[in-house]
């Protein structure tokens, strides 16, 4: 066997023995999306961020996965409906919903509010008889969350207190809700359809979900500038928050599990606060450390043995 391919093949064991590389690779970049996603709001309205960001990765996937597509179309069809439900909840309406959100509150609420989507995906998975969490699952859960609420409360569990629930937090809550859901359906997915296909199909139904909303937005006077922010915006939440993490949480789903691979998105508020520390230059602080390491704990827990008993 040749050097390259040995290298490969211990590369993809250890990835199936350790799913959260995956995970917590689709969470960093999806950390970003969220900052990014409040950053340029007033810049780029968010339905045409959503339908742009979907159409550059589509347009991607097509040119090197339209031959696949083709030749497992039969495959696609006969499981219709749930392909069509994965690009809906997963791509259509989560991107609509979240930019929705991040124009009305800050991107510190919607990190808090995504903290919730384990606990909707152990509800789900336990609803879809998909089995029930063990006690190792809800205390690393738990876990988690308080690392979540130590950084976003800086240290001060009263300032939970002071966050209120607008418009935009309960837009960011239904995404959250639609991505729980897609986590869910995910195992359900073809089993004779190669992963990035399957992507490629599902992105052409969620994009096909947006493009009615984006001719609305246009119709109401929206429009995007073509400048330097908004082309590298796209770029961004096209490749890197669109096709590299939906291929790594998808890879991360199915080798872990819906209610295992759940707890990762936890990470995104730690990821988000050492990104701030590193390209913005903010100060770090002991709470931000303490709330860090109770993430990754949780995390860590969660990952150490099988968390759903059938």
């Amino acid at each position: 066997m040749l050097p390259g391919a040995r290298l490969r093949r211990a590369m993809f064991a250890r990835v199936r023995r350790h799913p959260y590389l995956l995970l917590s690779g689709a969470a960093l970049l999806w950390a970003g999306n969220f900052v990014l996603g409040r950053a340029m709001r007033g810049h780029i309205p968010p339905v045409g961020l959503a339908f742009w960001r979907w159409s550059l990765a589509l347009a991607v996937l097509l040119a090197f996965q339209g031959r696949r597509l083709f030749a497992q179309r039969a495959a696609l069809l006969d499981r219709r409906g749930i392909v069509v439900a994965l690009g809906v909840l997963g791509v259509g309406n989560f991107n609509l919903l979240l930019y929705a959100g991040l124009q009305e509150t800050t991107a510190t609420n919607a990190l808090l509010l995504n903290a919730a989507a384990p606990a909707f995906i152990l509800a789900l998975s336990y609803a879809a008889g998909q089995g029930r969490p063990t006690a190792r699952m809800i205390v690393g859960v738990l876990l988690s969350l308080a690392g979540v609420a130590a950084i976003l409360s800086r240290g001060e569990p009263a300032a939970l207190l002071a966050l209120r629930l607008n418009r935009g937090d309960l837009w960011v809550l239904a995404a959250v809700l639609s991505w729980s859901a897609y986590t869910v359906l995910l195992p359900r997915r073809p089993p004779d359809v190669e992963p990035m296909v399957l992507l490629t199909a599902t992105v052409i139904v969620g994009t096909a979900w947006i493009a009615p909303f984006y001719l609305w937005e246009i119709s109401r006077g929206l429009h995007m500038t073509a400048d330097l922010p908004t082309v590298a915006s796209i770029l961004y939440v096209g490749l890197f928050a669109s096709l590299a993490a939906y291929a790594l949480w998808n890879a991360g789903v199915a080798l872990a599990g819906p209610g295992r691979a759940g707890v990762a998105l936890n990470l995104m508020p730690a990821f988000g606060t050492v990104l701030a520390v590193l390209l913005l230059g903010e100060p770090f602080h002991p709470f931000q450390a303490a709330g860090i390491g109770l993430i990754v704990g949780g995390v860590t827990l969660v990952q150490s043995r099988a968390i759903l008993r059938g």
